[in-house]
């Protein structure tokens, strides 16, 4: 029978993988549009729509680029999840 500890773990760990996973496609979010923010101050340049733009496209080229991480790091995650669900039950 699974303890309510062990189900906080797993919730732990659950959730510290989707931060550690989500990670650095939000910060390439973040640093663009800071970038874009500060290009947008100095020229005067009000539009609200060159934001999204270089952003989608800086998280698209990480996304290709860490892709295989992220996705390594989530199936590890629910490998090591399924291979002990028979000490979960008891």
């Amino acid at each position: 029978m699974i303890t309510q500890e062990q189900v906080l773990d797993i919730a732990k760990e659950a959730i510290y993988n989707i931060i550690i996973t989500a990670a650095p496609l939000l910060l390439i979010s973040l640093i663009i549009g800071l970038v874009v923010s500060i290009f947008q101050t100095v020229t005067s340049i009000q539009e609200q729509t060159l934001t999204f733009v270089p952003k989608i496209l800086a998280v698209f080229i990480g996304l290709m680029l860490i892709g295989s991480w992220m996705l390594n790091n989530l199936a590890t995650f629910i490998t090591h999840l399924w291979s002990s669900f028979s000490f979960y039950l008891g």
